[in-house]
């Protein structure tokens, strides 16, 4: 199984200026590699170095490994695009925006982030240091931190290229591990239903909620925070708004990572599977009043079943998923289905067997139940490649 961890990496000035300096030059040549592949429609990595490896060399001073890395990213982005394109990301083809995005050439960021194979960055674990290839030379005695676990998980099981990335004034490595998965438990004893939601972000059939009011609460106000700085476009009020970017998707991903890893003990500890609901489409089946519905589309859902998904197969966790179709309003009990089931947002009253719970809760349950049904049939899940645990 695939992990991505990050580490922060903390460079001089003169070592961080050397890496500047390098992510400017990839990018320059990845951006002019992308434009010659867009006119000869040379997309391939062996075609395209045909056009562009020698001059890529020559023009930006990159070495061999740095030009080849340069040339696949160049070709990678165009696999990504035309599979967007396939698939609809860019609305129809004749749309103005499908256009736009087909009719010109991939462009790089200059910051964008540069991979990194063995023979241009080596690792020396002990001592946190990294040695890296530079447009100025070599670079050695390259410091880098980060968590106890996750510099453990990358001594271990680190494997392939890692990713060099500047963001927000600082840098990072992107390294994937390739972690073993642990022995499947094949003989649950039952399954523990998540049922996801607003109110509640999730909420298990042992009757263990997640509350969401707290934390939405606090997204409101900064929602709240943002607006009031984008009107005021003064320079403040732009640094301000820079200096609070992206907290709230740091918090969320660390909620997310809280919930997924005490759903997951949950479960081993007890010799269950997990069941979650299927996430496609989620967010139409939703009916929210206006106000509810920035809540709803701004919370990583996905984000919170890819992280069970992956701890739950570290920890050899059966994960399985279900239809979540009328989970709110059937009964737990007896299974009577019936839109009157649900007086209230957070009240089930079943109106055949007189049945009363939290409304998460028993759809939790019903989640279950079918969790186990999906398993009898003999279907599991599959937990994502690559997830980035740091």
């Amino acid at each position: 199984m695939k992990l991505v961890v990050r580490v922060k990496v903390l460079p001089t000035p003169l070592q961080a200026a050397a890496l500047e300096a390098t992510l400017h030059a990839c990018n320059e040549a990845a951006t002019w590699a992308a434009s010659v592949a867009f006119e000869n429609e040379a997309r391939r990595p062996l075609e395209l170095r045909k056009h562009t490896y020698a001059e890529i060399r020559e023009r930006w001073g990159l070495g061999a490994q740095a030009a080849q890395h340069a040339i696949k990213k160049t070709c990678d982005a165009y696999t990504t695009l035309k599979a967007n394109l396939r698939n609809g990301r860019y609305g129809r083809p004749g749309t103005k925006r499908h256009t736009r995005a087909s009719g010109k050439p991939v462009v790089f960021r200059p910051q964008a982030a540069q991979p990194y194979d063995d023979r241009m960055l080596s690792w020396q674990h002990q001592a946190r240091t990294v040695s890296i290839w530079t447009t100025a030379g070599r670079l050695k005695g390259v410091a880098f931190t980060g968590q106890a676990e996750q510099l453990e998980v990358l001594a271990a099981h680190r494997q392939g290229e890692s990713d060099l990335l500047f963001r927000d004034g600082k840098w990072f490595l992107i390294a994937t591990c390739e972690i073993p998965e642990g022995d499947l438990n094949t003989h649950p004893v039952g399954f523990l239903g998540v049922d996801l939601g607003i109110v509640n972000i999730a909420v298990t059939s042992d009757g263990e909620r997640h509350c969401g009011r707290r934390i939405n609460r606090k997204r409101e106000r900064d929602r709240k925070l943002r607006s009031k700085l984008q009107k005021k476009q003064t320079k403040s009020a732009k640094r301000r708004a820079k200096k609070y970017a992206g907290k709230e998707a740091r918090r969320n991903k660390d909620i997310n990572h809280k919930i997924s890893k005490r759903i997951v003990a949950e479960a081993e500890r007890t010799g269950r599977g997990i069941s979650l609901e299927t996430l496609t489409g989620i967010r139409e089946r939703a009916r929210l009043r206006k106000p509810q519905r920035t809540t709803l589309h701004s919370w990583p859902f996905a984000q919170l079943g890819s992280f069970i998904a992956y701890k739950a197969k570290r920890a050899g966790v059966p994960v399985v998923y279900v239809d979540p179709a009328y989970t709110s309003q059937e009964c737990s009990l007896c299974h009577h289905t019936e839109r009157g089931n649900r007086p209230a947002q957070a009240v089930f009253a079943c109106r055949v067997c007189g049945f009363v719970d939290h409304a998460d809760h028993n759809a939790s349950h019903n989640i279950a139940h079918r969790g186990w049904y999906v398993w009898v049939c003999g279907a599991q899940s599959m937990a994502p490649e690559l997830t980035l645990i740091a």
